[in-house]
């Protein structure tokens, strides 16, 4: 017998978060959330997204055992901007058995019913900046440590429950070894034509200069894509606070224009993946001194984004971050960078890779299905 327990206390929230670690304790391409984040996502007085969306969370236990998990979050501003009645899962795991993902897509649903919903989509989360996105291809990969490991029975079961794709994205290895012709003549051009400039800050405080500009310029860049909306300021303030300590300088870019104004928004980050598989989400006793040391020294590279305003769209700002990024690259003999998800509709984004040696290994899924019953 499949039992649904609704998250209230902090012992149930700790068992909903570790689930997923302990469930995939021994395969190789699973990297966990870092655990003591994952903890204040749910949380309302953590979390600021929760001024415009509510959120529950659900355990699913069987012979006394927890063998599954699924929030479900409803995001009011994003369902009024957009006019629709949608709810979202997020953070979905469990065993091999359809029985438990149907028990744990049913709670969500009735939650989800009596708020007036008539759509389920997911898996997505708050924000753009969220874990999103069910893993349909390239399960033999490792993960980022920004992004979510299943195995095949999850879209499986989902499929199986009459869920369909809403959208895709897709993921890519970049090699970092040298820099593309094409986009050492487009930065040149960007600079010497258009007076954009790249700036890189070297204090960590300077970062506040651009970085809240940067972000309303993100919010501009990315506002008509899949599911966003944009970042209240502080929600800016949540993410800001935790990467500001780890974030690494050398890849972190700034572009101006003429009139000082930030035009383009670019983040790399050393890979954490290993060093936080090998703490399993924990940050003591060694998960900092780990996570600290491949801030150092490390071969491989995530790629968060490149956010450029659509006011100055053709002008070539991508190609002055990822020109500087490959020149970082070098210098700190990276193999290779890893793209987070990007939406494989977003022509834009997929065209800037055509000029690189790449590899395109990974492949998301957001699933939607009319909430049943309505």
């Amino acid at each position: 017998m499949i039992t649904i327990k609704q998250v209230l206390t902090h012992k149930d929230q700790r068992k909903f978060t570790l689930f997923p670690n302990k469930l995939f304790k021994n395969e190789d391409n699973f990297v966990p959330a870092l655990s003591s984040d994952e903890m204040k996502v749910f949380n309302k007085k953590k979390n600021p997204a929760h001024e415009y969306c509510e959120s529950v969370c659900f355990l699913a236990y069987q012979n006394n055992q927890v063998v599954g998990r699924i929030a479900g979050i409803i995001n009011h501003a994003w369902n009024k901007s957009q006019n629709t009645k949608t709810a979202r899962f997020s953070r979905i795991d469990m065993i091999d058995e359809v029985e438990v993902t149907k028990a744990l897509i049913n709670a969500v649903e009735t939650w989800a019913i009596k708020q007036g919903m008539d759509t389920l989509m997911g898996p997505i989360g708050f924000t753009d900046l969220d874990r999103m996105g069910m893993l349909v291809d390239g399960y033999e990969y490792l993960n980022m440590f920004i992004t979510i490991w299943n195995p095949p029975y999850y879209h499986e079961h989902l499929e199986q429950l009459g869920f369909v794709k809403d959208v895709d994205w897709v993921e890519k290895r970049i090699m970092m070894t040298q820099i593309p012709d094409k986009i050492k003549r487009v930065a040149e051009i960007t600079r010497t034509r258009y007076g954009y400039k790249l700036i890189k800050v070297k204090k960590r405080k300077e970062v506040y200069k651009y970085i809240y500009p940067a972000f309303k310029m993100y919010n501009i860049a990315f506002n008509k894509l899949y599911g966003f909306y944009p970042l209240s300021q502080k929600v800016m303030d949540y993410y800001i606070k935790q990467m500001i300590l780890i974030v690494k300088l050398d890849y972190l870019w700034f572009v101006l224009d003429k009139e000082d104004s930030v035009v383009g928004f670019g983040l790399m980050m050393p890979s954490l993946a290993l060093p936080n598989k090998k703490s399993n989400g924990k940050l003591f006793p060694l998960g900092l001194f780990r996570i600290l040391r491949a801030l150092k020294k490390h071969e491989v590279v995530d790629l968060y984004f490149i956010a450029v305003d659509p006011n100055h769209h053709s002008k070539g700002i991508p190609a002055l971050m990822l020109e500087d990024g490959i020149k970082e690259a070098i210098k700190h003999n990276i193999k290779y960078a890893e793209t987070g998800p990007e939406l494989e509709l977003n022509h834009q984004i997929q065209s800037t890779w055509k000029d690189f040696d790449y590899i395109e290994h990974k492949r998301r899924r957001c699933y939607t299905r009319k909430i049943k019953g309505i």
